[in-house]
């Protein structure tokens, strides 16, 4: 058992407590508060005049994917010979060893969510991943697939434009969006339909079974075999409102015509950059649609992020967006607290600003019953601090990712 005493504790859920105790055992947060009873013979680890946080999650990025420090030739973010590859998985292109995610640990960036970029409608699947060390990505895995990504604007209809395919326009954008999700929901029907098939063939064989063999006649045949479509298998999940879509939408009509789309469909979605979200902040709130905001740290490299401003999550916050900040990158993910320090400069509130990076992307991940908040019972990542979590002059002491310690100064 380790015992991490005389902290600040910003729970995420449950406010502060000051000088405060968190108990972790068998990589689990075995209790949180004040004057806690640590058991004997535990280790101990003194936060006197530190402050205790979850580890950080960033909900969108592409680390392990665009490797650090090689270039762009062993780049595998965007398959950029089909517009839509939903079968495309995240989970196959990550390198466990990609030097990003030392980088990652030693801030404090514990759980990442990573996987294709947005050249394409339909890049593929996210996978969400611990920043531990590791040889396999599978001993990193949260959750896999932990989201559809999609893009619309500028990326996709100019990947493919220039080669005069579609989509070359937004109309092409959303017109081949739509064409896609309806051929997924089709196939779905097409599928349950042939399941119904064969449920009905295995009940006449059995009755055909349980006769005595002179009054059996002919054997039931089965229903023709169903022809499997790995795109359209891809897609049922989130046909079916059981994996989350990811649309990346900068301009304020590309995030309507996400939301237009994703409500024709019924697909349960989430705005990733939501650029120009501040410009439609109320209704995004009316609807309850989380916005994945960010990089905030950015250059206006694009025609569709003129308009862009580090003001945003605030504005997105303040009208009650549940926003998420993420930075949509590899290495420079390690910049997720400052991020979210730049945002309470320009008018984010505090508390939202650290939910931003930890409670909130793992609620809209899904994983928030593991992560983001440090709880009885939750993963024991957390992240011991110099001071404040948003003073760009505070650096970690102590990182724990299930109760085993990352990084420690020092050492």
């Amino acid at each position: 058992m380790l015992a991490v005493i005389n902290g600040t504790i910003y729970t995420m859920t449950n406010g502060i407590i000051n000088k405060g105790t968190v108990l972790i055992d068998n990589r689990r947060i075995a209790d949180v508060g004040v004057n806690l009873r640590v058991p004997e013979g535990a280790e101990i680890y003194d936060a006197e005049g530190s402050v205790i946080i979850p580890g950080m999650v960033d909900a969108h990025c592409h680390t392990g994917i665009f490797p650090d420090g090689v270039g762009l030739s062993e780049s595998d973010g965007n398959e950029m010979t089909d517009p839509v590859t939903p079968h495309l998985r995240g989970i196959d292109a990550v390198h466990p060893e990609d030097m990003a995610f030392r980088d990652l640990r030693e801030a404090g960036i514990t759980t990442v969510n990573t996987g294709p970029g947005s050249a394409n409608l339909i890049g593929g699947q996210f996978v969400c991943l611990k920043t531990k060390k590791a040889s396999t990505v599978e001993e990193m895995i949260v959750m896999a697939p932990s989201g559809m990504k999609m893009a619309l604007g500028e990326n996709p209809k100019r990947t493919y434009g220039d080669r005069k395919t579609l989509p070359s326009t937004r109309m092409g954008n959303a017109a081949q969006l739509r064409s896609v999700l309806q051929s997924a929901m089709n196939y779905r029907e097409k599928k349950l339909r042939h399941q119904e098939k064969h449920e009905t063939f295995l009940e006449k064989l059995l009755r055909w079974e349980s006769k005595p063999e002179e009054e059996r006649g002919d054997r039931p045949q089965p229903p023709d075999p169903f022809d499997c479509d790995i795109k359209m298998e891809a897609l049922i999940p989130v046909i079916e409102g059981k994996l989350r879509a990811m649309i990346h939408s900068h301009r304020a009509d590309d995030i309507m015509t996400a939301i237009r789309i994703s409500e024709e469909f019924g697909l349960r979605f989430s705005i990733e950059h939501a650029t120009e979200g501040y410009k439609i902040a109320d209704l995004l709130a009316a609807r309850k649609i989380p916005c994945v905001v960010g990089p905030i740290f950015f250059s206006r490299m694009k025609y569709e992020l003129r308009e862009m401003t580090p003001r945003n999550p605030g504005i997105l916050s303040r009208a009650g967006v549940k926003v998420a900040i993420q930075t949509d990158e590899m290495s420079a993910v390690k910049y997720l607290r400052i991020n979210a320090a730049l945002a309470v400069q320009q008018g984010m509130g505090e508390e939202e600003a650290l939910k931003a990076i930890t409670i909130y992307p793992a609620e809209i991940i899904g994983i928030a019953d593991r992560i983001g908040s440090l709880e009885k019972g939750k993963d024991a990542d957390l992240v011991v601090l110099s001071g404040h979590p948003l003073d760009y002059r505070s650096v970690p002491e102590l990182v724990l990712i299930d109760g085993e310690k990352v990084f420690e100064s020092g050492s």
